[in-house]
């Protein structure tokens, strides 16, 4: 009877784990990145009434009889299955979706962690909720970053400014009016293009397109800014054919593009010597009756500009866009992965440490070796399923009404025995 009531006990406490387990999970239903929580029993050691017997003098043999002395917890299991994504289409808040965790760290060492609902602390450091550092690595003016290295928090203000960038090439694209008379003085055509030094200076320089006759045209340049001191080329000349097609020039080119490469602009406010090429596509150049419309279609060169916003890719590449319109990698978030996550081990603010049996962190960045992309503007939600905790809670609640009932039982039993002296 004893056997029975200390069995039953065991069953009490080991549902009553349940019960914490499942209440935990409850609780923790709309937490991000919250892995819910499995609850296994194993049976403790039995007590052997008689051992088993092997068949002999014509007798067969005997099974073993025991007894078990009750229930413990076996194991309490995170499950990694993906939560569902929540759009809230906040550029810092990301998913990932596949296998990795996010990295963060403070000076006592790093975590890991499902939920990316990051921000921005006061110096420009990347944090999530807690106040704990996102790392990752910074990229170089150039954009470059080592995988290879220790990953280390994220600025996103260590770029602040984008320096200027010099323009060198500028490609043209519309139509020559084909109805623009070929004698003075209404058969020139100007357009204005703005150039940038190396110091972030706009420039304007003219483009003279001069009809010298039925199907030729002579392009040439000048400037009204006298910060600009160096002269410019001779005219060029382009021919069209009868179908209005770019065809040749004083420039020879063999990949359909005509040039006019001006070498050596020099300027007098202290920014360096600069070589533009201007291009023309003999097939976005033409020549028709109607408006003319030749225009600058794509160049590069910038003034200096200041950071105004940045997006996160899949990739977990920071990219920051800045006033002048130029963009730039300021840094990569670290993804890391284990050969065991189950191994894991929850510390509270929705991180995990890695343990002995969890393997030491495979740290890499999104969509290589195994590892999630990146969802930027959502949330991975806890992937606890309601209806399968209601349905564990009734079991539990089941569990420890029977276990209770074999202390009831075995209490009368005991009370039966103890009224057998009267």
């Amino acid at each position: 009877m004893m056997r029975s009531m200390f069995s039953a006990i065991s069953g009490l406490k080991a549902h009553q784990a349940m019960m914490d387990v499942i209440g935990n999970n409850i609780a923790n239903v709309n937490t991000p990145g919250y892995k819910t929580a499995r609850i296994t029993f194993k049976d403790v050691f039995s007590q052997t009434l008689r051992g088993a017997t092997g068949p002999q003098e014509g007798r067969g043999g005997t099974n073993p009889q025991q007894i078990g002395l009750g229930v413990s917890v076996a194991s309490i299991d995170n499950l990694f299955t993906n939560g569902s994504s929540q759009r809230t289409d906040n550029p810092l808040d990301l998913s990932i979706s596949g296998n990795g965790f996010f990295v963060v760290g403070d000076n006592s060492g790093r975590y890991f962690t499902r939920a990316g609902n990051f921000g921005l602390d006061s110096s420009g450091n990347l944090v999530n909720s807690s106040g704990y550092l996102v790392l990752g690595w910074q990229a170089d003016v150039d954009g470059n970053y080592d995988t290879a290295t220790e990953p280390a928090a994220l600025n996103l203000f260590n770029k602040l400014t984008l320096g200027a960038m010099p323009t060198t090439n500028i490609t043209m694209g519309g139509n020559l009016d084909a109805g623009t008379p070929d004698t003075s003085p209404d058969n020139e055509i100007s357009y204005n293009v703005s150039i940038y030094d190396s110091l972030g200076n706009e420039h304007i320089l003219t483009l003279h397109f001069t009809r010298t006759g039925s199907n030729t045209w002579d392009v040439s340049l000048t400037t009204n800014d006298s910060s600009i001191t160096s002269t410019f080329p001779a005219a060029v000349t382009f021919t069209f054919d009868a179908n209005g097609k770019l065809t040749d020039t004083d420039t020879v080119a063999t990949d359909g593009i005509m040039t006019l490469p001006i070498t050596g602009i020099t300027y007098n406010n202290g920014a360096a010597t600069q070589d533009i090429t201007i291009s023309f596509p003999i097939d976005n150049f033409t020549m028709f009756a109607g408006d003319t419309t030749a225009k600058a279609v794509d160049k590069d060169g910038y003034a200096a500009g200041t950071l105004e916003s940045f997006t996160i890719d899949q990739y977990g590449k920071v990219v920051g866009t800045y006033s002048n319109g130029g963009r730039q990698l300021l840094g990569v978030l670290a993804i890391a992965d284990f050969a065991n996550e189950g191994g894991l081990q929850k510390i509270g603010d929705n991180l995990f440490i890695d343990t002995n049996n969890s393997g030491n962190p495979e740290i890499g960045q999104a969509g290589g070796r195994g590892l999630g992309v990146i969802n930027p503007g959502t949330l991975e939600m806890s992937n606890v399923d309601l209806s399968q905790e209601f349905t564990n809670m009734i079991i539990a609640q089941r569990g420890f009404q029977a276990n209770s009932r074999i202390i009831t039982a075995a209490d009368e039993l005991l009370q039966e025995l103890v009224n057998m002296k009267r």
